[in-house]
């Protein structure tokens, strides 16, 4: 028995020394953030950058740089990710100040959800004069995948509000009245939250919805809605609406919101996404209230 202790004793020191080793090395961080910066992925890109991952970038007008997830295809092409929806480990039914500042988690891998976060989406789209693109990709529980697009008939400025045309951003006709499809468009909407309610609805379409968006009254389109696992939304249309592709009552498998400088679009575009696609040309302006 005694000698049997003292074996036992002399490897728990053993393990106990090794332990200690390991805390007397320095920590190293794992998640590799690549060096080149700029004001957004395509800049990023325009200095070499070919590989995608984790940049920081410092728009025009911000007061501090910050890290965002850049896409860089074989083109140079550089699209900024603002918006990605996996598996529902986050939701995305937050406030306005969360909104405003962006939750979930960036990752390497851009396997991860996240909101990157209105004032920074603000911040690098109200930069230039160049209008940015806003790609919208979808993949529905069959695994089918959807891209859209459409070229601006013309440039519009208005502040507060996101200008954006074009499939279920125009709204849909779901039937129930001659109004629906001028009630769920989604072009000039300003961006609404559970307790910072600006839609034109006489309740609230994001308390109701469970998501933070550009409602209307309420809408045709709802990428930040709950998440099910599986495509019904068991009698709501508070998922992840995509209307003009699935119903109302169909929610999205993933979803990825990002954007470019529109001048970009037509290099490369059409060779790596053979697919049936759209594009939405935006400006996205969003109110803060303080």
């Amino acid at each position: 028995m005694l000698t049997s202790n003292t074996i036992k004793i002399s490897q728990l020191k053993q393990k106990a020394n090794q332990l200690a080793s390991q805390c007397q090395e320095p920590c190293r961080d794992t998640v590799q953030i690549l060096e080149t910066t700029g004001r957004d992925c395509q800049d990023i890109a325009n200095k070499g950058a070919r590989h995608s991952g984790l940049y920081f970038i410092k728009p025009v007008k911000a007061k501090q740089q910050f890290l965002v997830y850049c896409e860089i295809d074989t083109f140079g092409n550089g699209w900024t990710v603002f918006q990605r929806r996996l598996d529902g480990s986050v939701d995305f039914k937050k406030n306005w100040v969360q909104y405003k500042e962006g939750f979930g988690h960036l990752s390497p891998d851009d396997q991860s959800e996240y909101w990157l976060g209105n004032e920074k989406i603000h911040l690098i789209t109200t930069q230039s004069t160049i209008p940015y693109a806003l790609r919208i990709e979808l993949e529905d529980w069959e695994n089918k995948k959807r891209y859209f697009t459409n070229e601006p008939s013309k440039k519009v400025n208005l502040q507060y509000t996101p200008v954006v045309s074009g499939d279920a951003f125009d709204g849909f006709d779901f039937g129930d009245d001659p109004s629906d499809k001028f009630f769920t468009s989604h072009n000039g909407m300003q961006f609404s939250t559970y307790d910072n309610d600006n839609d034109k609805y006489d309740g609230n379409c994001a308390e109701q919805d469970g998501a933070g968006w550009w409602m209307n009254r309420c809408h045709a389109s709802n990428l930040n809605g709950k998440y099910y696992q599986g495509n019904t939304c068991f009698g709501y249309d508070n998922g992840i609406i995509w209307a003009t592709w699935r119903s109302r009552w169909y929610s999205m498998k993933k979803t990825t919101m990002k954007i470019i400088p529109f001048t970009r679009l037509s290099i490369g575009d059409g060779h790596i996404f053979p697919e049936h696609h759209f594009y939405f040309y935006v400006s996205i302006f969003v109110q803060f209230l303080f």
